[in-house]
């Protein structure tokens, strides 16, 4: 297997007034790995269906943040908490989400999404091998958009559970998906965000892949499906909403709701190095990636989606 780590040093320019500093990749982040794409892990077989499975899906457009909606806040790790993620987060959807937003914010707020579609979905930004900007600590970052890239597509399914119906989510629920501080935490929570290559699609990394010619390079969210049936939240944001067990069935005490799938596509050049956005202390890792969701649906529009996908249709 082809894998590389680079622990390149970064030139560090300490520009004295106001604290900032400049970082510049020489050539690729420290802690970054990347993996030629064909010496990838196969991706996984997926579950089968049983008879008594949702097999439909539901596409809704929210576009790919031609808008540059960009912050360093995490509303459902941290709310309340400005830029407490220290690291920039790339949003479609809701276009009013920052730490200090409610509920009541949310439903008032406009959308790039199709029907009405207020929920909030977001990841941290790619950057491209380029001049960065931080405040001290990077505790709150600031970055010429030049060096951020834009995605060139951005799917997001809703999909059924292979082996029953599903119910409609509450609105206002929170999920999250990966671990941003997965290296320092022995890589807990990474299990369900990998990256791919639109050219090999049956490959499937935790390391940032080194696509073909005329290739995406893709980064692939699932969310957890199995709610307790309460709370839209939980102290750890996690425990509320869990993932299915092996055999695609939720654990007892716990109801599946659809599942928040993800693909966010890139068309960058062969062999750059880039990298996502992280805190400090996790150096640029591809194992940091993480997607967070915020439901904001209206009520009518859950109800079709769950009806879709009980149906067996793709809408």
């Amino acid at each position: 297997m082809k894998l590389w780590r680079v622990v390149l040093p970064v030139l560090c320019l300490a520009l004295v007034a106001g604290g900032i500093v400049t970082y510049r990749w020489l050539s690729a982040p420290a802690g970054a790995t990347y993996i030629d794409i064909a010496d990838a892990n196969p991706a996984p077989t997926p579950v089968a269906f049983a008879s008594t499975g949702s097999t439909g899906s539901w596409h809704v457009d929210c576009g790919r943040n031609q808008e540059r909606m960009y912050n360093s806040d995490n509303l459902v790790a941290q709310p309340g908490v400005v830029g407490g993620a220290h690291h920039v987060h790339d949003y479609v959807g809701n276009k009013s989400v920052n730490a200090l937003s409610t509920n009541d914010s949310l439903a008032a707020a406009e959308t790039t999404c199709q029907l009405g579609d207020k929920s909030t979905y977001y990841w941290p930004v790619l950057l491209l091998p380029s001049t960065m900007t931080a405040m001290d600590g990077m505790d709150g970052m600031s970055m010429d958009h030049s060096t951020i890239a834009v995605p060139s597509s951005v799917r997001i399914e809703y999909r059924g559970s292979p082996v029953s119906s599903v119910i409609a989510m509450p609105r206002f629920l929170r999920a999250t998906t990966g671990n941003p501080h997965a290296t320092t935490e022995g890589l807990a929570n990474t299990e369900h965000v990998q990256w791919t290559c639109s050219g090999a699609r049956d490959k499937v990394t935790m390391d940032y892949p080194q696509c073909g010619s005329g290739q995406q390079t893709i980064r692939v969210y699932d969310f957890p499906s199995c709610w307790n049936g309460s709370a839209t939240d939980s102290p750890d944001h996690r425990s509320h909403l869990v993932f299915p067990e092996a055999g695609g069935g939720c654990r007892v005490g716990t109801f599946p709701v659809p599942e928040l799938h993800i693909e966010v596509a890139y068309t960058l050049p062969p062999g750059i190095h880039y990298a996502i956005d992280a805190f400090p202390e996790e150096h640029f890792s591809s194992v940091t990636d993480h997607a967070m969701f915020v439901d904001v649906l209206p009520d009518a529009l859950m109800g079709t989606i769950v009806d879709c996908i009980n149906s067996g249709r793709h809408c």
